[in-house]
């Protein structure tokens, strides 16, 4: 590829589902105009229906088959766990690259290794974004070498647990104090709470996998952000670390640096310097 081909490289992108997160991306590209990045497609469950926040000249699409001959380069799922074993194979073949927010859909063992035999097959790449966690390069370097623990602490105030499990251990409209309503693996987690700890599947796939990382989930009146502590002790030595994300607008059970995350990794993709 010549230099003059490098500056001229575009980025077509494809979201899988329109809601509260890949709106508030797709607005905040709007907003930074990055050179090269293209919002070409979005696939709703009903094409028919008007939405009045759309990218200008996107093309609304219903079928995974859509997706042959859009010459995609990035389709981006962010519709919920169903939508990854609906989308994602279709995705790895007619694009380059599948982002998958909804990464509680790989507590599937048979799904993860089905859509990693066709990233296989095709040369395409799945990518994990890091979500409300901002970053877990760190984690991923020390897992290089032997890890002993991962404990992820998410912490969100009770008006984010509400239509979730929670609700049938906890009274979430008379809560008064800090309260740890599960503990187990980042498996368990996800499968119970898919909207709430998709995050959970990230700092474990990041470090020791499903089955080794400890989760704990808490409700807590005083919280007024979605507080993530993540310990990790190995061989490499020992991390801490604490994000306190401002909740998504639109959508109180996500965090605003979800959709963050996933503006660095469109943005990534082109630019001159990665940071």
């Amino acid at each position: 590829m010549s230099g003059s081909d490098k500056r001229q490289r575009r980025l077509r992108i494809c979201f899988v589902g329109w809601g509260a997160i890949a709106s508030r991306v797709g607005e905040l590209i709007r907003e930074r105009k990055p050179e090269g990045v293209e919002i070409v497609a979005v696939a709703v469950r009903d094409a028919g229906r008007e939405r009045g926040n759309l990218p200008q000249g996107a093309r609304l699409i219903s079928d995974p088959q859509d997706l042959a001959g859009l010459d995609m380069d990035m389709v981006i799922e962010a519709a919920g766990r169903p939508a990854v074993a609906l989308w994602g194979e279709a995705a790895l073949r007619h694009g380059a690259s599948l982002v998958v927010s909804s990464t509680s859909a790989f507590c599937d063992d048979a799904l993860y290794e089905r859509l990693l035999g066709v990233a296989c097959e095709t040369g395409s790449r799945i990518l994990v974004p890091s979500g409300a966690l901002g970053d877990l390069g760190a984690l991923v370097a020390a897992s290089i070498l032997p890890i002993d623990e991962v404990t992820h602490t998410i912490v969100k105030p009770p008006l984010a647990w509400l239509g979730t499990k929670a609700a049938e251990t906890v009274d979430l409209d008379t809560l008064a104090e800090r309260t740890v309503f599960f503990t187990g693996t980042a498996r368990q987690a996800a499968d119970a709470f898919p909207q709430n700890a998709n995050v959970a599947v990230i700092s474990a796939l990041s470090g020791i996998g499903l089955d080794r990382t400890r989760i704990v989930l808490v409700a807590d009146p005083a919280a007024v952000r979605n507080v993530h502590e993540v310990s990790a002790s190995g061989a490499f030595g020992r991390l801490d670390l604490r994000l306190e994300n401002e909740p998504l607008k639109d959508n109180p059970k996500s965090s605003e640096m979800t959709t963050l995350s996933l503006v660095r990794l469109i943005e990534n993709q082109l630019a001159p310097l990665v940071r």
